[in-house]
């Protein structure tokens, strides 16, 4: 059928998903009708009747959805700290607990700004740009690099910044961690891989299938991005500047360890929104 209803599209939508034993269903067939169709929650209340025309294109999504691809994936985008970030291949999905760091250390930035009338931002691993992006939305004396070894995800990232009119502060670089980084910056910050590799294979299937395997591998014990941030940030920070990281749940301690060696503190720690240990801030 090349037409149907909003709400028995809807309805259909719904069961199929169910019926394959999608955990959110209900809200995963909402998004996908609702993008495909142009429709809105609104929509699909005051006007069930609307006739929708994109059958095939919700079926084909559903298609994908049943057969395991996270429904943003589908959609090409995620929300993340009131911003819409384009996704792509090469990039991980921003999610809720990286929101965690924003929060940890948006204060230091608009403290530097208003000291300074600037903060210089380096983001390691940028994928979609979301951490940086977030912080020069949230700070207009804000400037950020953000850094990957992926074309794709560099792409990604300065077309985010380009939506959010911030180009102007934001610039995608390609460089193995510090390798092609000149100059000093008030903060740096991470949320680098951090599964040990043999782990990788235990992940969910939506993120063993559908995440970049570059951006989820931290090496045999999920630490070496840690240290090579933390060998070579001192090279690369302001006096009394700080440096911000997502951790996995476990990893505090040794993270932790990892910095102090190299001659920093713990300025401050932070949970998740699980109440689990999600961000830590180091000052040498």
């Amino acid at each position: 059928m090349a037409e149907r209803p909003l709400g028995e599209l809807l309805r259909h939508a719904r069961q199929r998903l169910a019926g394959a034993g999608i955990a959110d269903a209900a809200f995963d067939s909402r998004l996908l009708v609702e993008h495909f169709s142009g429709t809105t929650r609104t929509d699909a209340i005051s006007s069930p009747d609307r006739i929708v025309g994109q059958v095939a294109e919700i079926e084909a999504a559903l298609d994908r959805r049943i057969a395991g691809e996270p429904v943003h994936r589908i959609l090409g985008y995620r929300d993340f700290y009131g911003m819409r970030l384009s996704l792509s291949a090469e990039t991980l999905e921003p999610r809720p607990d990286t929101e965690t760091l924003v929060d940890a250390v948006l204060p230091f930035v608009h403290e530097t700004a208003a000291r300074e009338g600037i903060c210089r931002i380096l983001d390691l691993g940028t994928g979609t740009g979301a951490i940086a992006l977030a912080l020069v939305t949230q700070e207009p004396l804000a400037v950020a690099i953000g850094v990957d070894v992926s074309d794709d995800a560099l792409a990604t990232a300065a077309a985010n910044a380009g939506q959010l009119g911030v180009s102007a502060r934001f610039s995608a670089k390609k460089s193995d961690w510090f390798a092609e980084i000149h100059g000093l910056h008030h903060l740096i910050v991470s949320n680098p891989p951090y599964i040990s590799s043999s782990e990788i294979e235990n992940l969910q299937n939506e993120v063993r299938n559908f995440d970049p395997r570059r951006a989820l591998d931290g090496g045999p014990d999920g630490l070496e991005p840690y240290r090579m941030i933390a060998s070579g940030a001192a090279r690369h920070l302001e006096k009394d500047g700080l440096v911000g990281l997502e951790i996995g749940h476990d990893q505090r301690r040794d993270v932790t360890g990892i910095f102090e060696q190299a001659g920093y503190h713990l300025f401050a720690q932070y949970k998740d929104l699980g109440g689990n240990d999600r961000v830590l801030v180091f000052r040498r």
